[in-house]
Protein backbone atom coordinates (compact mmCIF):
# COMPACT_ATOMS: atom_id res chain seq x y z
CA UNK A 1 0.00 0.00 0.00
CA UNK A 2 0.98 3.47 -0.96
CA UNK A 3 0.16 6.47 1.19
CA UNK A 4 0.65 10.28 0.91
CA UNK A 5 2.94 10.89 4.38
CA UNK A 6 2.25 12.43 7.35
CA UNK A 7 3.83 14.47 10.25
CA UNK A 8 4.38 11.44 12.26
CA UNK A 9 5.97 9.43 9.51
CA UNK A 10 9.45 12.14 10.07
CA UNK A 11 11.16 9.98 12.41
CA UNK A 12 10.99 6.83 10.29
CA UNK A 13 11.81 8.52 6.71
CA UNK A 14 14.77 10.44 8.59
CA UNK A 15 15.34 6.72 9.82
CA UNK A 16 15.32 5.62 6.47
CA UNK A 17 16.96 8.68 4.71
CA UNK A 18 20.47 7.52 6.93
CA UNK A 19 19.95 4.19 5.89
CA UNK A 20 19.92 4.64 2.16
CA UNK A 21 22.80 7.10 2.49
CA UNK A 22 24.85 4.61 4.52
CA UNK A 23 23.68 1.80 1.92
CA UNK A 24 25.07 4.44 -0.83
CA UNK A 25 28.03 4.98 1.63
CA UNK A 26 27.91 8.55 2.59
CA UNK A 27 26.02 9.01 5.62
CA UNK A 28 28.53 11.59 6.95
CA UNK A 29 27.01 13.60 4.26
CA UNK A 30 22.75 12.89 5.84
CA UNK A 31 23.30 16.19 7.90
CA UNK A 32 19.61 16.54 7.68
CA UNK A 33 17.38 16.54 11.00
CA UNK A 34 13.92 15.15 11.52
CA UNK A 35 12.53 19.18 11.95
CA UNK A 36 14.39 19.66 8.94
CA UNK A 37 12.81 17.21 7.13
CA UNK A 38 9.64 18.51 9.19
CA UNK A 39 9.71 22.03 7.35
CA UNK A 40 10.89 21.00 4.23
CA UNK A 41 7.68 18.23 3.84
CA UNK A 42 5.16 20.21 6.18
CA UNK A 43 5.79 23.67 7.03
CA UNK A 44 4.42 26.71 5.69
CA UNK A 45 5.65 26.48 2.16
CA UNK A 46 6.64 22.63 1.40
CA UNK A 47 9.54 22.30 -0.37
CA UNK A 48 9.31 18.35 -0.75
CA UNK A 49 6.17 16.12 -0.83
CA UNK A 50 6.89 12.05 0.46
CA UNK A 51 5.28 8.76 0.13
CA UNK A 52 5.38 6.00 2.33
CA UNK A 53 5.38 2.49 1.17
CA UNK A 54 3.77 -0.12 4.02
CA UNK A 55 3.95 -3.83 4.24
CA UNK A 56 0.44 -5.47 3.11
CA UNK A 57 0.45 -7.71 6.37
CA UNK A 58 1.49 -5.29 9.12
CA UNK A 59 0.76 -1.77 8.13
CA UNK A 60 4.51 -1.06 9.00
CA UNK A 61 6.33 1.27 6.32
CA UNK A 62 9.01 -0.14 4.46
CA UNK A 63 9.88 1.93 2.06
CA UNK A 64 9.54 5.88 0.81
CA UNK A 65 9.76 8.19 -1.89
CA UNK A 66 10.88 12.00 -1.43
CA UNK A 67 10.23 13.86 -4.27
CA UNK A 68 9.81 17.56 -5.41
CA UNK A 69 8.65 19.70 -8.74
CA UNK A 70 11.28 20.77 -11.66
CA UNK A 71 10.61 22.55 -14.45
CA UNK A 72 11.35 21.98 -18.44
CA UNK A 73 11.30 24.60 -20.33
CA UNK A 74 11.97 22.51 -23.39
CA UNK A 75 8.22 21.20 -22.50
CA UNK A 76 6.84 24.03 -20.52
CA UNK A 77 5.75 21.96 -17.82
CA UNK A 78 6.11 20.75 -13.67
CA UNK A 79 7.83 17.14 -13.74
CA UNK A 80 8.65 15.56 -10.45
CA UNK A 81 11.95 15.03 -9.80
CA UNK A 82 12.58 12.09 -7.38
CA UNK A 83 15.02 12.78 -5.13
CA UNK A 84 15.01 9.52 -2.83
CA UNK A 85 13.83 6.03 -3.24
CA UNK A 86 14.75 3.77 -0.69
CA UNK A 87 12.54 0.14 0.58
CA UNK A 88 14.29 -1.64 3.56
CA UNK A 89 16.47 -4.84 2.65
CA UNK A 90 14.16 -7.12 4.43
CA UNK A 91 11.36 -5.73 1.75
CA UNK A 92 12.80 -5.08 -1.19
CA UNK A 93 11.36 -7.56 -4.08
CA UNK A 94 7.86 -7.40 -2.45
CA UNK A 95 6.56 -4.41 -5.50
CA UNK A 96 7.21 -1.53 -2.76
CA UNK A 97 9.71 0.38 -5.17
CA UNK A 98 7.69 -0.61 -8.35
CA UNK A 99 4.66 0.70 -6.74
CA UNK A 100 6.47 3.84 -5.03
CA UNK A 101 7.47 4.90 -8.59
CA UNK A 102 3.56 4.17 -10.09
CA UNK A 103 2.11 6.47 -7.92
CA UNK A 104 4.77 9.14 -8.73
CA UNK A 105 3.94 8.12 -12.41
CA UNK A 106 -0.01 8.35 -11.55
CA UNK A 107 0.79 12.22 -9.92
CA UNK A 108 2.68 13.52 -13.25
CA UNK A 109 -0.13 11.94 -15.42
CA UNK A 110 -2.84 13.09 -13.82
CA UNK A 111 -1.30 17.05 -13.25
CA UNK A 112 0.08 16.76 -16.88
CA UNK A 113 3.87 16.72 -15.63
CA UNK A 114 5.77 15.09 -18.53
CA UNK A 115 8.82 13.87 -16.79
CA UNK A 116 9.68 11.91 -13.98
CA UNK A 117 13.66 12.44 -13.30
CA UNK A 118 15.82 10.55 -11.04
CA UNK A 119 19.82 9.75 -10.23
CA UNK A 120 21.04 6.64 -9.28
CA UNK A 121 24.71 5.79 -8.68
CA UNK A 122 26.64 4.28 -11.51
CA UNK A 123 27.72 1.42 -8.99
CA UNK A 124 24.32 0.46 -7.62
CA UNK A 125 23.61 -2.13 -10.78
CA UNK A 126 20.53 -3.42 -8.50
CA UNK A 127 18.66 -0.18 -8.94
CA UNK A 128 19.48 0.47 -12.62
CA UNK A 129 18.39 -2.91 -13.54
CA UNK A 130 15.02 -2.34 -11.96
CA UNK A 131 14.77 0.76 -13.42
CA UNK A 132 15.86 -0.38 -16.72
CA UNK A 133 12.99 -2.84 -16.38
CA UNK A 134 10.13 -0.45 -16.02
CA UNK A 135 11.02 0.99 -19.28
CA UNK A 136 13.27 4.18 -17.22
CA UNK A 137 16.56 5.40 -19.72
CA UNK A 138 19.73 7.09 -18.80
CA UNK A 139 20.21 10.44 -19.88
CA UNK A 140 24.12 9.28 -20.44
CA UNK A 141 25.11 12.57 -22.22
CA UNK A 142 24.13 14.68 -19.24
CA UNK A 143 26.93 15.30 -16.20
CA UNK A 144 25.20 16.84 -12.76
CA UNK A 145 27.39 19.20 -10.94
CA UNK A 146 27.19 20.00 -7.30
CA UNK A 147 27.98 23.37 -5.36
CA UNK A 148 28.49 22.43 -1.39
CA UNK A 149 30.45 23.93 1.21
CA UNK A 150 33.34 25.96 1.02
CA UNK A 151 32.95 26.13 -3.00
CA UNK A 152 29.37 27.49 -2.40
CA UNK A 153 30.52 29.67 -0.09
CA UNK A 154 33.41 31.11 -2.07
CA UNK A 155 30.90 31.73 -5.06
CA UNK A 156 27.88 33.22 -2.80
CA UNK A 157 30.27 35.93 -1.42
CA UNK A 158 31.15 37.30 -4.68
CA UNK A 159 27.56 37.39 -6.05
Amino acid sequence: MIRTATPADIPVIHAMVRDLAEYEKALEEARASEEQLREALFGERPAAFAHIAEDDATGEPVGFALWFLNFSTWRGVHGIYLEDLYVRPQSRGGGHGRALLAELARICVERGYERLEWSVLDWNEPSISFYRALGARPQDEWTVYRLTDDALQALGAQG
